[in-house]
């Protein structure tokens, strides 16, 4: 059968085997390397106070929050998109 990627969808190299990780969407168990990850920052300030505090100088920490998702909730999402074969031969 063809081989569709050379890297078969994963960062994996040359390491092994990879720990799992859990979709945020869906649940399903996927290697790390093949998930696709989405960092986001949020305040815990309300803006209007934010924007306040910053005006007087100073500083508001933003919290982190860390996603991953399996290939087909991340195409749902617009994480990642759908690419011709052409496409999916370069490198990235």
């Amino acid at each position: 059968m063809p081989k569709k990627r050379k890297s078969s969808g994963r960062s994996k190299g040359g390491k092994g085997r990879s720990e799992l990780v859990q979709c945020t969407n869906c649940g399903m168990l996927i290697p790390r390397d093949k998930a696709k990850r989405v960092t986001s920052r949020y305040s815990l300030v309300d803006p209007v106070l934010a924007r306040e505090l910053r005006a007087s100088g100073a500083y508001i920490a933003r919290q982190a929050t860390v996603k991953y998702y399996c290939v087909s909730c991340a195409v749902h999402f617009g994480v990642a998109k759908v690419r011709s074969r052409e496409e999916r031969r370069r490198f990235s």
